[in-house]
């Protein structure tokens, strides 16, 4: 009795095995786990922009299934969707399913549940309704007020037009561009005079500590100074002063006292004038002796 499991049929299990994972890789990579048990439903749209398989199915923005399939029904014109639903999820009638999408245009189911006390069957189709989504809002309420805004906007590019092309835009422009240019001129004078005066800084500190030196060498002088004239004694010195000066008034009110032998000879015209003939006679005598000594000078000789 030969074997049953030959070389052939392991190669077909190999086979059946390989397409078997690699169909469930394929639904899992799709976001649908084949091993957790679910119920399905279906729902019919006229639209269904966005929306894909593996798309979400949410109750209160919480996931609670996913869409299956989708399908086009060529009889009634309107596309089937089929959608898998947790096992533990009980759908009230009178339930709806809406399809709604975000700014990315992603569209997503969402299954807005009613307060009854029956519930759908498995298998059942659920009543759709269309929610707007966010780009709908954005053209129903947006998009007139964009509309209406459209003339003004021209209107302003218009007027903004108008002052660019203004030929006093282009000389302002122009002078700008010299003030920036005389700007960097400056600024690059600037940069020059900082480099000068940081290369001259060593030698001013050096002159500034050097007339400090100076400046402390005389404060110690000073104060010798004024320590020496602390040690003069200028009590003394200042009552000679005052002496002398007492001296010096005494004699000049004797020199200005008419009465006084001094006050005499300097105000006295006739001793003056007596004075000074006496003083041309006695020129006169020794101009004469000079010319003639023989006459006052004898010279016997024995």
């Amino acid at each position: 009795m030969k074997s049953f499991f030959t070389k052939n049929v392991l190669i077909a299990l190999t086979v059946v095995v390989s397409l078997c994972l690699l169909y469930w890789g394929i639904e899992y990579l799709k976001g649908i786990n084949l091993f957790k048990p679910a119920n399905f439903y279906y729902a019919k749209f006229e639209n269904v922009g966005g929306l894909t398989v593996s798309a979400p199915v949410t109750v209160n923005g919480f996931q609670v299934g996913q869409v299956r399939e989708i399908n086009y029904d060529y009889a009634n014109n309107q596309i089937t969707v089929l959608m898998s639903l947790d096992k533990e999820l009980r759908v009230p009638r009178g339930s709806q399913v809406s399809l709604s999408s975000d700014i990315l245009g992603t569209a997503a189911l969402t299954l807005n549940l009613a307060k009854s006390d029956s519930y759908y069957n498995v298998g059942d189709e659920i009543p759709t309704a269309v929610k707007a989504g966010l780009m709908d809002k954005v053209g129903d309420d947006v998009m007139p007020q964009v509309v209406a805004m459209l003339p003004k906007i021209d209107s302003i590019l218009s007027n903004v037009n108008g002052v660019l092309s203004n030929p006093a835009i282009n000389t302002s422009v122009s002078r700008l561009d010299g003030i920036t240019a005389e700007l960097a001129r400056s600024s690059q004078q600037l940069t020059l005079l900082m480099n000068s005066l940081n290369r001259s800084v060593p030698g001013i500190m050096g002159d500034v500590k050097g007339v400090t030196g100076n400046l402390y060498t005389a404060s110690g002088d000073i104060k010798h100074l004024s320590a020496n004239v602390s040690n003069m004694p200028l009590d003394s010195t200042i009552k000679s002063l005052n002496a002398t000066v007492a001296n010096l008034q005494a004699l000049s009110a004797k020199l200005n006292n008419k009465e006084s032998s001094l006050g005499l000879l300097l105000n006295d015209k006739a001793l003056y004038n007596n004075a000074n003939s006496s003083v041309m006679s006695l020129d006169s005598l020794l101009k004469d002796v000079k010319k003639n000594p023989k006459r006052y000078v004898t010279i016997k000789v024995f």
